[in-house]
């Protein structure tokens, strides 16, 4: 007799694996059902909600540096002297070396190595060096403590060594260049699993990497067309295409490991501590003492340094992006090839 619908149905949904000479129905995970389905969600969204206003409010609701690294022009004295007087008004906000001359003052600006040098006896006065790429609040900031801790009333001449880019007037771009790869990274490590749950790791893997060079390189073509960034093409795909990496493995493997709760921690790691301390809006040298760290290793904010580097200050963190970068893209790879593993063991075990 042949076989109802219904009856069909019933079949096609049964694995085709025997175990015993039965055939076992295919494991159906059941989702959240009764007050659990009513108060989880609102739960998870209202705790990430929560981490982001909180960490937001820690960094910027009166942001000030803390030992923003500045330079004198002359003897350890004279260094000492003047963070006496920075310390005056604005205690702990700087942190002072002394630089032999005005060509290394310069130098050591133009590296990123300090946010500002001031040269008491420069040739027409008193004169602060500063990068104006660092963006509006950092320069209105070092150049105003600069002139409020000037000896005898001299009027304090400013020099900007390494202005913005002319296109850039909010000094921005540079944490967008990047940014806009992570947010992609993360929705990316989360719509893998969603549109082709069932793909050999090999082939997750190759979309990866085409993710993240077409990525880099479509980011790098707008920011040529803006002509908003001066950086090499080459080396601007190259960062970004990094970053992208390194947060869609990271996210492949939380959600692929911990499902709901991964791509939330994954949404808190990225999106908001990441965010914050990007370094986008105002330098690392800002932040709170327990935020500050996250900038030097978490994905974004390495990237809008490396990026930031890579166009004004002469290469400075590009390296240790490098480094940095690759290291959480490895890690991704490796705990995504483990876990793989684990599944697939514990399904032949069965």
């Amino acid at each position: 007799m042949p076989r109802t619908p219904i009856e069909t149905r019933g079949t096609e949904d049964r694995s085709l694996s025997a175990v015993g000479g039965h055939v076992r129905p295919a494991p159906v995970r059941a989702g959240l059902s009764g007050s659990k389905a009513i108060l989880m969600p609102v739960a998870i969204v209202v705790v990430i909600g929560a981490i982001f206003i909180s960490v937001y409010l820690a960094a910027f609701h009166a942001p000030v540096p803390r030992d923003l690294p500045v330079a004198v022009v002359g003897t350890a004295a004279d260094a000492e002297r003047m963070e006496t007087l920075l310390e005056d008004r604005a205690p702990g906000a700087f942190l002072v070396r002394a630089l032999p001359d005005e060509g290394a003052a310069r130098a050591a600006v133009e590296h990123g190595k300090v946010f500002a040098a001031y040269a008491s006896r420069a040739a027409d006065g008193p004169l602060v060096l500063y990068a104006g790429a660092h963006g509006p609040s950092v320069t209105g900031f070092v150049t105003e403590a600069f002139a409020q801790a000037a000896a005898d009333g001299e009027r304090l001449k400013s020099l900007d060594v390494v202005p913005a880019s002319p296109r850039d007037t909010r000094g921005l771009v540079v944490f967008y260049t990047t940014f806009g790869l992570v947010l992609s990274g993360y929705l990316f490590g989360i719509m893998t699993y969603q549109l082709a749950p069932r793909i050999a790791l090999r082939q997750r893997l190759a979309s990866l990497a085409a993710f993240g060079v077409g990525g880099g390189v479509v980011v790098a073509a707008i920011v040529r067309v803006f002509d908003v960034l001066p950086a090499p093409f080459l080396g601007v795909v190259g960062l970004v295409a990094l970053v992208a990496l390194a947060v869609g493995a990271a996210t492949m493997t939380l959600v692929r490991t911990f499902g709901v709760v991964g791509s939330s921690s994954a949404a808190v790691l990225f999106m908001t501590l990441g965010n914050a301390t990007s370094g986008g809006s105002l330098p690392a040298d800002f932040l709170p003492g327990w935020l500050h760290p996250f900038s030097f290793v978490l994905p974004v904010g390495v990237g809008v340094r490396a990026v930031n580097g890579l166009a004004f200050f002469h290469g400075d963190g590009v390296a240790r992006a490098v480094v940095v970068l690759s290291a959480w893209t490895l890690a991704g790879v490796i705990g995504l090839w483990f876990r793989e593993r684990f599944l697939a063991r514990r399904t032949e075990g069965h």
